[in-house]
């Protein structure tokens, strides 16, 4: 129940009661409620924008956020590691890898170059933690390039590994008589005395003294281009490209066991030791070129020797004594 309010009449000296209008309740009534919405505004308004107080949707956007920053942060910390990793690769690819294969190194320029330009971040500025994204991006976007410049090198590499493959297998690495099969090594690589007018000669190979048809093998992988008698002192000879520049002459053969044209593997039987041509007694001569200069062939015998055995070949073939050719 509201109260009534009263007045005192000093005419008739007694209160009188307060009768207001209707008129007068409503504006009053409107007056509160106007005064009511204004001052709850001002106050919805000032909560709103207090840092302290934010609403439901501003609290998810705020953890979404700081998830995204965590995220971010460990996506950094494995670019780190990442680009530890590719350094470790970049400096075996240059200082071991290219050094084997005697190719120069990658420019440290060309593998750390950035993105020059125009600004390629623009549309990344304005947000929050906008450094801390176009920083990611440009570590990112970096460690890719020199992610595709290290993957060409190392297919670079790998095409070399193989040519490389080729080429130790193309030189003439056994001796193509074996030790148990030969007699002795009868005259090595240098100057020599002739057998038939006894003067002092280059002699250009090594003569291997061995029983009539003591199998011959191929020093190494090749193509066989000769197998014939029409050269001057070498009787039956066989002669093999095995490429990269290698070539190996064997010569005074009794028989061939290949063919011009044919393709041999380290190893295989091409002939047997005979005294056809220029010769002196059962024997193979046998002679190394490298790129068309003859060299001397015992340096070559690593593949089927023990280091004992290569350094008494080494001994014995260093002697001067008298050719079988």
């Amino acid at each position: 129940m509201s109260k009534s309010k009263y007045y005192y009449d000093k005419e008739s000296l007694s209160y009188k009661k307060i009768s207001a209008s209707r008129k007068e309740r409503f504006l009053s009534a409107l007056s509160f409620i106007l005064t009511s919405f204004f001052f709850g505004t001002i106050t919805l308004l000032i909560i709103i924008n207090t840092p302290a107080i934010n609403t439901p949707t501003e609290l998810s956007q705020s953890r979404e956020l700081k998830n995204y920053e965590i995220q971010i942060g460990l996506l950094n910390k494995k670019l780190e590691q990442l680009e530890m990793v590719l350094d470790n690769i970049e400096e075996r690819d240059n200082n071991i890898y290219r050094v084997l294969f005697e190719v120069n190194p990658i420019d440290e320029d060309i593998r750390k170059a950035g993105f020059g330009g125009v600004n390629r971040y623009n549309q990344l500025e304005g947000f929050e933690n906008s450094d801390i994204i176009i920083e990611t991006t440009k570590k990112l976007e970096i460690l890719t390039k020199q992610l595709v410049i290290q993957s060409k090198s190392l297919d670079e590499i790998e095409k070399l590994v193989k040519d490389k493959q080729e080429m130790l297998a193309a030189i003439p690495s056994i001796q193509p008589i074996r030790n148990d099969d030969m007699t002795r090594i009868a005259s090595g690589f240098g100057m020599r005395t002739d057998p038939f007018d006894k003067s002092r000669k280059m002699h250009q190979g090594l003569d291997f003294s061995a029983p009539r048809n003591t199998p011959i093998y191929a020093a190494s992988n090749g193509t066989i281009t000769r197998a014939d008698s029409r050269s001057s002192g070498y009787g039956k000879h066989i002669r093999i490209n095995h490429g990269y520049g290698y070539q190996t002459i064997y010569a005074h053969l009794d028989s061939y066991n290949v063919k011009r044209g044919q393709r041999v593997k380290k190893g295989d039987v091409i002939g047997y030791v005979g005294n056809t041509g220029r010769s002196k007694g059962f024997h193979l001569h046998y002679e190394v070129l490298k790129d068309g200069k003859r060299v001397n062939p015992v340096n070559y015998f690593y593949g089927n020797l023990t280091a004992d055995e290569f350094d008494e070949i080494l001994k014995i073939a260093s002697q001067e004594n008298q050719s079988l050719d």
